[in-house]
């Protein structure tokens, strides 16, 4: 029976996959220019990252606008953590993700 099932349904697809393509298609129209709000891509706006190998340590240092403001050190036999600058001054603050530990707190109200 399953076999059988198996077959028809084979048969079906293949059947459904030959049917041609609709005479009624039409192309598809040019696609418009993007509205004069829209900023093109600035690529000042993306973090420069430089990476380094320190004492078998891979860092990527991510900078904006030339100032440091996150570390991402992967040591070869661990898991990566990164040193962020949450404040600007230049005091790092060690983070094992970039989750910010915010938890919006759900509670089940009703249930149908």
């Amino acid at each position: 029976m399953r076999r059988l099932f198996l077959l028809l349904a084979f048969v079906a697809t293949t059947a459904l996959a030959q049917t041609g393509k609709p005479a009624d298609l039409q192309p598809l129209p040019a696609i418009p220019p993007p509205p004069p709000e829209i900023v093109p891509f600035d690529e000042s706006l993306e973090p420069q990252v430089t990476i380094r190998k320190r004492d078998g340590d891979t860092v990527e240092e991510y900078r904006r606008d030339g100032r440091l403001y996150m570390l991402k050190v992967t040591p070869p036999h661990g898991v990566p953590y990164y040193l962020v600058d949450t404040q600007g001054d230049g005091n790092f603050a060690r983070m094992e993700t970039l989750d910010d530990r915010v938890r919006v707190p759900m509670w089940i109200i009703k249930t149908f």
